[in-house]
């Protein structure tokens, strides 16, 4: 899994396409996607990102912040998963958290799209706290999601966000 972070421009681009070939998991937000593949409209953007730049991946996400995340799938299925209207009062670490959740909930056998939605309730929760080091625990992100089992909820409604 790679999240590249803010200095991405700083990574010297042979260095970049090699981790990028290698990786499984791509995730970022839209401004450093684009800085991978070049401007576009998020669903374009994710397809560069698969198609040219990460051959070996699963998939994409793409973080949106307030507004949720865009997941595309290797196998072209893709999705907008909106995200959770909280009061933020610091958003510093809320990629880290949306990561961290993402990945956790795949190791637990969560499809992709669910572990987006688990991953920006996390998020959610994340900013509603003071600090970088303010990611929920998965007692409060199923609290907040109103799930007992995320490995067995299935939602069912179509979820949709604009970037």
């Amino acid at each position: 899994v790679f999240d590249p972070t803010p200095v991405i421009s700083d990574i010297p681009r042979t260095i970049l396409d090699r981790v990028l070939a290698r990786t499984s998991w791509l995730s970022c937000n839209i401004v450093e996607a684009a800085e991978i593949a070049g401007a576009g409209d998020v669903e374009a953007i994710a397809t560069r990102l698969l198609s040219n730049h990460c051959p070996s991946a699963e998939g994409v996400v793409i973080r949106a912040g307030a507004k949720g995340c865009f997941v595309r799938l290797a196998d072209g299925t893709a999705q907008a998963v909106p995200g959770f209207k909280v009061a933020a009062v610091d958003t510093n670490g809320a990629g880290d958290t949306h990561i961290g959740a993402f990945v956790s909930a795949l190791s637990r056998g969560v499809p992709p799209v669910e572990a987006a939605r688990y991953a920006n309730a996390a998020a959610a929760l994340s900013v509603t706290r003071h600090g970088g080091s303010s990611a929920p625990t998965d007692q409060e992100i199923q609290t907040f999601l109103g799930d007992d089992d995320p490995l067995t909820t299935v939602h069912s409604r179509k979820q949709e966000a604009h970037f």
